[in-house]
């Protein structure tokens, strides 16, 4: 059952690119309206289940909390934009880069070793990113934004993770509780500024996909994902993470006509296999938190 409920989330994480896709408002609205529905749901449940908030805790972990907060809404700006110039595909595949800079970075920010193997890996993925990118600059420069924009995201969200290994004594919910709240409130006055004057569709078809996107994608995810992480070996909620980009592969070629390319599929396997061997053979494992989204 706890590993059904992993593979759930990874399931609903897989298919956020699809429902981005076929939300006609800007990124930086849907990045709001997920954030502030997500922090509700999970609010209300921890209400639901007398769950109190560790407020020293909190208090203690700011400086980890705001800087990871009002990064994970630009993230999600960036990794939207990307779905926006190419594929669903290719953008979650340049996201999933994200390990990788985690990797090349933790010397520096965490003291850690970085292996032969580890390098290996980080040189793997860094060549699939390569055909990737390749394959996207034949296809145009619209293609090839797209994945500038995918890295960054990955970048911001590495940003996410090495702060996230600052927070002490906070529970997984209350640590993305507050992450999400911080992000629609980062999130609010930038879309004031960007969208001032903007009309946007809240036809009851957007409303409904926004609803979806910030109660089932971000809400039910979350909460799904870390009652199973509580439960589950590192290596495992490791392995079953990567039922996310495999599904976001599948559904995007099925469901958008977006098929990778030769190149791109070989790319994808150097990417997703790179990554995946750099979790396993972490030495300290991180605190469990889905890649995506």
């Amino acid at each position: 059952m706890t590993k059904a409920k992993m593979l759930l989330s990874m399931l609903i994480f897989g298919t956020i690119g699809i429902f981005v896709e076929m939300i006609p408002l800007p990124s930086s609205v849907i990045a709001l309206a997920r954030s502030g529905i997500g922090a509700a749901l999970l609010a209300l449940v921890m209400l639901a289940a007398k769950k109190p908030l560790h407020r020293d805790a909190i208090r203690q972990n700011l400086k980890f909390l705001l800087p990871s907060g009002a990064a994970l809404g630009f993230n999600w700006i960036l990794l939207f934009e990307a779905y926006r110039y190419t594929t669903v595909a290719v953008a979650t595949l340049c996201y999933y880069m994200a390990p990788v800079f985690v990797i090349l970075l933790s010397p520096v920010f965490l003291k850690e070793a970085l292996s032969k193997k580890k390098l290996l890996c980080v040189a793997a993925a860094l060549a699939g990113t390569a055909l990737i990118s390749g394959a996207s600059a034949s296809a145009g420069g619209g293609e090839l934004r797209g994945v500038a924009l995918g890295l960054c995201a990955a970048l911001l969200y590495c940003a996410i993770v090495l702060l996230n290994r600052g927070v002490k004594d906070l529970p997984a919910t209350e640590t993305t509780l507050c992450q999400l709240t911080v992000s629609a409130l980062v999130m609010l006055p930038y879309v004031l500024l960007t969208q001032k004057g903007a009309a946007l569709d809240f036809s009851g078809r957007t409303l409904l996909l926004v609803l979806l996107l910030g109660f089932v994608h971000t809400g039910l995810a979350y909460l799904l994902f870390f009652g199973a992480a509580a439960k589950l070996p590192a290596q495992t909620t490791a392995v079953l993470s990567y039922v996310d980009p495999v599904t976001a592969i599948i559904l995007s070629a099925l469901l958008l006509n977006q098929p990778l390319r030769p190149l791109q599929i070989f790319g994808a396997f150097l990417i997703l296999g790179s990554t995946l061997a750099g979790d396993l053979l972490t030495d300290r494992p991180p605190k469990p938190q889905p890649i995506e989204k």
